[in-house]
C-alpha cells in the first residue's frame, strides 16, 4: 500500500493506494482511522497522481466527477451503500431515508447512516452530499466545517444551514 499526504482546502489529507486503485482519502483527525501494518509506505504512482489532480480540480471548481479507479474495502452491504453514493449528482443533497431507499432497504437507515460514516474515499465517494431530513448537516469523517464547505463549493448547502459556522 502506498501513501502520500497532500494540502486541501480542508486540510491535510491521507491518501492511499494499492495495485487494485484508491483505497482511502483520510482527513487530518478520522473519525475510523484505518489500520496500518508493515505493507504501508510512503510513495507515489499513478492513481495517487490522479487522484492528487483530480482533487486539485474539484477544489478549484472545475471538476464535479471523479474518474479514479476506486477500490474500498468493506462489507458487501457498505460497498452497496458506498457505490450509491457515487450516484448523487455534484451540487445536490438527499437525505438519509433516501440513501436507504435507493439502496434498496427504506428500512435500513441507521445501518446506511453507519455505512456512510465508514466511507473510505470521502469527497470522491460524496458522502457529504447526504443531510437530515429536514436540511440538517449531520455528522461527518471530516467534521461538519468540512461538509459545509464541501456543500458551499457544490452551491449545494441547505439554506437552513447557510451560515451555520459563522459569527
Amino acid at each position: 500500500m502506498l501513501y502520500t499526504h497532500i494540502d486541501s482546502p480542508v486540510g491535510p489529507l491521507l491518501l492511499a493506494s494499492d495495485n487494485d486503485g484508491l483505497r482511502l482519502i483520510e482527513f487530518h483527525t478520522p473519525r475510523y482511522a484505518m489500520r496500518r501494518d508493515a505493507d504501508w509506505r510512503e510513495g507515489d504512482d499513478a492513481t495517487l497522481r490522479m487522484t492528487r489532480a483530480q482533487l486539485d480540480e474539484y477544489f478549484a471548481g472545475k471538476r464535479r466527477d471523479f474518474d479514479l479507479p476506486l477500490a474500498p474495502r468493506g462489507t458487501e452491504f457498505q460497498r452497496s451503500v458506498w457505490q450509491t453514493l457515487a450516484t448523487i449528482p455534484y451540487g445536490e443533497t438527499i437525505s438519509y431515508a433516501q440513501l436507504a431507499t435507493r439502496v434498496g432497504k427504506p428500512t435500513a437507515m441507521r445501518a446506511v447512516g453507519a455505512a456512510n460514516g465508514r466511507n473510505p474515499l470521502p469527497i470522491v465517494l460524496p458522502c457529504h452530499r447526504v443531510i437530515g431530513a429536514d436540511g440538517s448537516l449531520t455528522g461527518f469523517g471530516g467534521g461538519l466545517p468540512t461538509k459545509e464547505f464541501l456543500l458551499n463549493l457544490e452551491g449545494a448547502l441547505p439554506a437552513a444551514n447557510a451560515d451555520l459556522f459563522t459569527s
